[in-house]
Parts: C-alpha cells; sequence; structure tokens
C-alpha cells in the first residue's frame, strides 16, 4: 500500500498546532464538501481530507502517525508492522463509512486501517469513543447543514496466519555486489505493533505509547551466482513477529541498478567512449572491468553501438567460470573543440 502525507492534504507543516490543524480542515471542507463541489475530484479529495484530519485531529492517533518518522513522503510504498494489518473497513463485519445525508462517500483508505483500526471500536482509546458520533457541517458556510456519521464495528482476529508476517522488499544490487562472494549487507527499517501496552498513548518504555516499535535493521545476505532481476530471495524468520512470537520470512526482490554496467545473468555490458576521429581510424582503449584493468582494440569505421565481446570478463556462473563483458561503442564529440578542428569538419561535410 501506499504511505499516505495527512499533513500535506490539509496543507500543514508537521509543527502545526491543534488550532491551525482545525483551521486548515475547515476552509478545506468548506472549499470541497459534496454539498457545495459537485466534481468527481472533489468528492475524493473531501474523502482524503476527512481520514487527514481524523487523524491529525486526535492527540492519540497523531502521535501514532507521527511515530513512523518524518522521513517518508507521500506515495511511497509503505508495509504496515504486523498485528495493524487485520481490521476489515471494506464492509461486511467492519467498515468505516463517510455518509452525508444518505450519500455515501466510501469508506478510510488500507493505510488508515492498517494503522488505527484497533482504536476505532472505542475500545482501545483515542479520542472519543468510536470516533466522532457526529460532526454538523452547517457551520462551514452554506455546506448544507449535512452530518458526517461514522458507523463502526472492527473485526479482529486474534492470531496471524505465518504467511500474513511476511515481508517483501525490493533489493538493489550493483555488479559488484554479484560479483563478490562476500555477503553484503542490507538495511531497512523496521515497524511491528507493540507487544508490551495496547498503543493508547500511556507510559511504556517499549514504544513510549505509540504501539508501534520502530528501529533499523541490519542483514548479511549472501546473493546467489547468476540472480535474474525479479528473483526472491527468502530469508527465514526475519519477517514480522506477532504478539504470540509466530515470525515469518522476509523476501527480497532483486533489482539490478547500476550506473556503469547493465546486468543480464552473468553478462554485463559497459559504455566505452571515443571520439569521431577514433572512430573512423581505430584506437586502442583501456578500459575498467570487476577483472581488473584491460586493453581493447578499436577497428577502424567502426558506428556508435557496436559491440565488442569480451569472454570470461563478466559476473560468475553457477556451473563455474564467468560470463562475458559486452563493451558497447559510444562516439562521443569532444567539448573543447578548436577553431580548426571544426573548420576540419566543415571540409568534411562539404566533400559529401
Amino acid at each position: 500500500m501506499k504511505y499516505k502525507d495527512y499533513y500535506e492534504t490539509l496543507g500543514v507543516k508537521r509543527d502545526a498546532t491543534d488550532a491551525e490543524i482545525k483551521s486548515a480542515y475547515r476552509k478545506m471542507a468548506r472549499k470541497f464538501h459534496p454539498d457545495v463541489n459537485k466534481t468527481k475530484e472533489a468528492e475524493e479529495k473531501f474523502k482524503e481530507i476527512n481520514e487527514a484530519y481524523e487523524v491529525l485531529g486526535d492527540k492519540q492517533k497523531r502521535q501514532r502517525y507521527d511515530s513512523l518518522g518524518s522521513n517518508w513522503q507521500g506515495g511511497a510504498d509503505y508495509t504496515p508492522p504486523p498485528g495493524f494489518e487485520n481490521f476489515n473497513f471494506g464492509g461486511g463485519q467492519g467498515y468505516q463509512q463517510f455518509n452525508f445525508g444518505g450519500q455515501d462517500m466510501g469508506g478510510f483508505s488500507d493505510f488508515f486501517s492498517s494503522l488505527f483500526g484497533d482504536m476505532m471500536g472505542g475500545a482501545a482509546g483515542g479520542g472519543p469513543q468510536g470516533g466522532f458520533s457526529g460532526f454538523d457541517f452547517g457551520d462551514l458556510g452554506g455546506a448544507g447543514g449535512q452530518t458526517y456519521t461514522r458507523r463502526t464495528n472492527a473485526n479482529r482476529r486474534t492470531s496471524q496466519k505465518s504467511e500474513d508476517l511476511d515481508v517483501t522488499k525490493t533489493l538493489n544490487v550493483t555488479a559488484k555486489d554479484l560479483f563478490s562472494d562476500d555477503p553484503i549487507t542490507v538495511k531497512f527499517n523496521d515497524m511491528r505493533k507493540c507487544t508490551q501496552c495496547p498503543g493508547g498513548g500511556g507510559y511504556c518504555s517499549a514504544c513510549g505509547g505509540t504501539g508501534i516499535i520502530n528501529e533499523n535493521k541490519s542483514l548479511k545476505v549472501k546473493l546467489p551466482k547468476e540472480v535474474k532481476e525479479g528473483q526472491k530471495i527468502r530469508l527465514k524468520g526475519e519477517g514480522k513477529v506477532d504478539a504470540y512470537g509466530q515470525k515469518g520470512d522476509l523476501y527480497l526482490i532483486i533489482t539490478p541498478q547500476d550506473s556503469e554496467y547493465e546486468i543480464k545473468g552473468s553478462d554485463l555490458t559497459k559504455d566505452v567512449e571515443i571520439t569521431p576521429p577514433e572512430a573512423v581510424l581505430g584506437c586502442k582503449k583501456d578500459i575498467q572491468t570487476l577483472h581488473g584493468n584491460i586493453g581493447i582494440k578499436i577497428p577502424p569505421m567502426t558506428s556508435t553501438g557496436k559491440m565488442l565481446r569480451l569472454k570470461n570478463l563478466g559476473l560468475p556462473k553457477k556451473s563455474g567460470g564467468y560470463g562475458n563483458l559486452n563493451a558497447r561503442v559510444k562516439i562521443v564529440l569532444s567539448e573543447n573543440l578548436t577553431k580548426k578542428q571544426i573548420e576540419l569538419y566543415k571540409q568534411i561535410q562539404a566533400e559529401k
């Protein structure tokens, strides 16, 4: 799911006061209320505004939300802490709805549900029992006097299947990572539900009362030979941990990402830059590879895009040995051409 920046939604800073948040909310609610603004975009915006205020306008929800840290960006991939993803708000037994004079405005987002599902039934603290039982929009300046109501019946599960505790993350690797026999260090942020307290805002030495423990994690990972893009590496027991001590697995999806090399299995491709005269007359070039520096010969009349295959200078193979390195010729102009050199190019152009 995607992380939601509620501060950005309301157009306030992260250190905004309660009064500033309320003022911003009322101003935007007046602008996008469905009785005032009939566009489809306004309806969606209005739901986003109300969801943001549901969090930032409540002291305990805001505290829990802020515990995620300030480095998140709206739209970034987000994985909920274990124990916070088991609440159904889409309909049926448990749901959250916006209703304005009989008009169904849909429910809260999955992101909201994953963080605050345990606080929405009225038993876990965090604001009024069950949230806002009614909010009159009559003071919003012609908003129709409709009432915002929320029906709450969170359907909680007492335990999780092990697959619910699994975590999947993208692992960006370079050619150097894949070439080395040494394990690489993988660092990531791990969030999980606190098992020491219900997260009601009281004192807790583990989470500070937020209900979420946020810590940095570091693991050593041995990469397999000839790993392919999209391939998964499973790290058993390194996923989420629930209140019952069950552990999930961590799955790392391999994504080759290298500024110098293109990676395909055990083969590599890199650009070798030459000048137009070198392309016409041929030349020798020293290039850096993972196996060390080597000299290669560029034949005369070489065009951009030509591949020179250098055997056994790629990545390790499963069966032993190495793949190939493809040197791709790229013709570039010098940044400091003299007037004489430019005149010579003009002469060449004139002889066509």
